[in-house]
């Protein structure tokens, strides 16, 4: 008010330019008028406030924090509310304190009964639940719409004391979830098994199953009994039939991938366009990575108003709660504590936290990842344009503690094969994917339609790729890459890989659990691909070492077969074939894969891939014993163990860049390069002395994770 009468008191003049430059008090009395003006536009501007954001003036919010979220709001086509938290400026507890006090309404932070009618989780995305006992007969945790109505309400004079108390959005979804412990239990674990049982691997494998595996072993094991050469001519024909096939999808993929992944990612897209996005992360003893993991996520590109981060943490894992607590997160984070339940598995955790997210896009991503910043916003530009169909996307992983040890450096030419090179060639020609464990992207609904993840398959994500491709929708790559942690120490990787191959190992069998249905939905030739893809995830790894030595057994003790009949000549053109195509696929995809993962430093260690998938191989007979066993066992992978960053290296290229522009180049020097090599050769020689040790005792099949 007082600004408005000074400035009316004061009539403001226009004068030309150069009476001003003549008469400096003019030009003084000019500007005072221009500081007036503008404090009277500030007024009008915080009249003009939301009424979600003006009434907490009176709470000690400053007119400027309150007009940055007013503007951020805006430009981000969020509600007020949603634009003040995102500031971090003011915290939950303090904006819903601040709202019942100015209601007039009870605040509550405590523990209180919600009566019957609360409805698990309607109650938590409607912000209101039912309270048990005497007082108000509502809680509630509003938020847009629902803030205006209440303050509207509040306006006209309307009395919500013995009608209504308010809490925090946080808090209403711990007291919800507290109370529907049972009925969540039972979601997460059989929502898929109890809706479809067939596509679950709950059930194991049917008597039809079992039956027919039995019965193709007793028939081959006779034959070979009856026939020797007869018997292994034949298994041979008919495994270098499938294998070669399977190696032949393989080069189709690698053919298909020509084009370079990593190729321009399009304009950007406003931000009052994004859609909400919502993150989930399943934690189990990741203590000493939260920290990371937080850091990660607070890099990610992506407007703070539309951000829904879920942090998974299971009941009794008491450590790991305490390091989120003590991070003192934003609003955008909830810590979700699983309920005690069976099985404990990702796939579970998973499951609960789908059932509270708000976004219409939800990312999966692993404790220890760090994925890049833009990837939020290149996968929603990509759902943008396409159509409903398009279910998943699939970043690029990537292994960053490359140089921890020769497994590393393995394990990080593999993923640049299957992740730069195959799943990208399979995506363009329309293939299913069994995806990768992280950094999935998928549309909220298509994911809740589909009964979301198994979680008795220990492998979800490759179970949930094919289970998508099966009911009519498809998966893509895009151009992001995370960044994870490999394994350094063989146990560790056996551990990891046995779960794999098991899981992978329970998709086969819910896959061919109903052979036509598989048909009738997908047809010929989408069961022969699920066929291929599921050969080179589960038979070759286990058979091909067999075949392998008998051939190998057979030319050290007859020589190399004779085509004296069709038989001979077809077994050893196939085997021949797939020893050829086999070998040339493994070179010329890793070479695709390496140069495009700038990891052709590591190329000492490609004859290392021999022994390498020898260990797969013993990776998948191990994962045969824990499926008759233990099929449900979750074997855990430590994390926050690596020693190098890949990351950390090309930054510091980065850096010598940017000094080598400033100063010169200079190359390295001769000492320094003799102890690169040094440390190339004790790293390879200690690799072929473990595996060699490893593989001769068989001594990880008594290893238990």
């Amino acid at each position: 008010m007082n600004v408005e009468a000074n400035h009316t008191s004061g009539a403001r003049r226009t004068l030309p330019i150069s009476s001003i430059a003549a008469d400096p008090s003019r030009a003084a009395r000019t500007d005072r008028d221009r500081r007036l003006e503008g404090s009277q536009r500030g007024g009008r501007r915080l009249e003009e406030l939301p009424c979600e954001l003006s009434f907490l003036s009176a709470y000690g919010a400053s007119p400027a924090l309150l007009l940055k979220a007013a503007a951020l709001a805006r430009a981000q086509a969020i509600t007020p509310e949603a634009a003040i938290l995102a500031t971090s400026a003011i915290t939950e507890g303090f904006y819903y304190q601040s709202l019942a006090r100015h209601l007039g309404v009870t605040f509550i932070e405590r523990d209180v009964a919600l009566a019957e009618g609360a409805r698990y989780p309607h109650s938590i995305h409607v912000g209101v639940a039912p309270l048990a006992g005497e007082g108000p007969r509502w809680l509630a945790a509003p938020r847009g719409a629902t803030v205006t109505s209440l303050l509207r309400r509040k306006e006209r004079g309307e009395e919500m004391r013995e009608s209504l108390a308010i809490t925090t959005p946080a808090h209403m979804s711990r007291l919800v979830r507290a109370a529907a412990a049972t009925a969540i239990v039972h979601e997460a674990s059989f929502a898929l098994a109890g809706r479809d049982p067939h596509l679950s691997a709950k059930a194991g494998a049917t008597e039809a199953q079992c039956c027919a595996v039995i019965a193709a072993t007793a028939m081959a094991g006779l034959i070979c009994a009856l026939e020797p050469a007869f018997g292994l001519a034949a298994l041979t024909i008919a495994s270098s039939s499938l294998f070669l096939a399977a190696i032949c999808l393989r080069l189709f993929a690698g053919a298909a991938s020509n084009q370079d992944p990593y190729a321009g990612r399009g304009r950007r897209i406003d931000d009052r366009l994004l859609p909400t996005y919502s993150i989930i992360v399943a934690l189990h003893r990741e203590a000493s990575v939260v920290r990371e993991l937080a850091a990660s996520l607070e890099a990610i590109d992506y407007p703070r108003g539309k951000l829904d981060i879920k942090l998974v943490i299971e009941a009794d894992d008491v450590a790991t709660r305490q390091a989120l607590q003590a991070l003192d997160l934003p609003p955008a984070y909830e810590i979700i504590v699983a309920p005690d339940g069976w099985p404990r598995t990702k796939p579970r955790a998973l499951n609960i936290a789908l059932s509270l997210v708000r976004g219409d896009l939800v990312a999966v991503f692993d404790a220890e990842d760090i994925p890049a910043p833009q990837q939020l916003r290149d996968a929603a530009a990509r759902f943008l344009r396409e159509p409903r169909s398009l279910a998943c996307l699939q970043a690029q992983l990537s292994i960053d503690n490359v140089e921890d040890s020769w497994l590393t450096r393995l394990f990080s030419i593999e993923y640049a094969v299957l992740f730069d090179v195959l799943h990208h060639g399979m995506a363009d020609l329309g293939l299913p994917l069994a995806l990768g464990g992280s950094s999935n992207h998928f549309r909220t609904d298509v994911l809740r339609e589909v009964y979301a993840w198994d979680p008795w398959n220990v492998t979800e994500d490759a179970d949930l790729g094919l289970r998508l491709a099966r009911l009519g929708y498809r998966s893509a790559t895009f151009a992001s890459t995370t960044q994870e942690e490999a394994p350094a120490r063989l146990k560790a990787w056996l551990t990891q890989r046995r779960r794999w191959s098991k899981g992978w190992t329970q998709t086969f069998v819910t896959l061919s659990r109903d052979p036509a249905r598989l048909v009738r939905e997908i047809g010929w030739a989408g069961a022969a691909i699920f066929s291929l893809i599921m050969i080179n995830m589960v038979f070759a790894p286990l058979l091909w070492p067999l075949l392998t030595s008998a051939m190998l057994v057979q030319l050290a003790t007859a020589g190399f077969p004779r085509p004296d009949s069709v038989l001979s000549v077809v077994e050893t053109t196939l085997w021949l074939s797939v020893v050829a195509f086999g070998a040339g696929a493994v070179i010329w995809l890793t070479l695709i894969g390496m140069k495009r993962r700038k990891l052709l430093g590591s190329w000492l260690f490609v004859p290392l891939l021999l022994p390498y998938h020898l260990l797969m191989s013993v990776a998948a007979w191990a994962a045969l014993y824990d499926l008759i066993l233990r099929p449900f066992h979750w074997h855990k992978t430590e994390h926050g163990l690596a020693r190098s960053s890949r990351r950390s290296a090309l930054a510091l290229a980065g850096s010598a860049a940017k000094v080598k522009g400033k100063t010169g180049s200079r190359s390295i020097g001769a000492p320094a390069k003799s102890r690169i090599e040094t440390r190339l050769k004790a790293e390879l020689k200690a690799g072929f002395a473990t595996v060699w040790k490893r593989v001769s005792t068989l001594s990880l099949f008594r290893e238990q994770a």
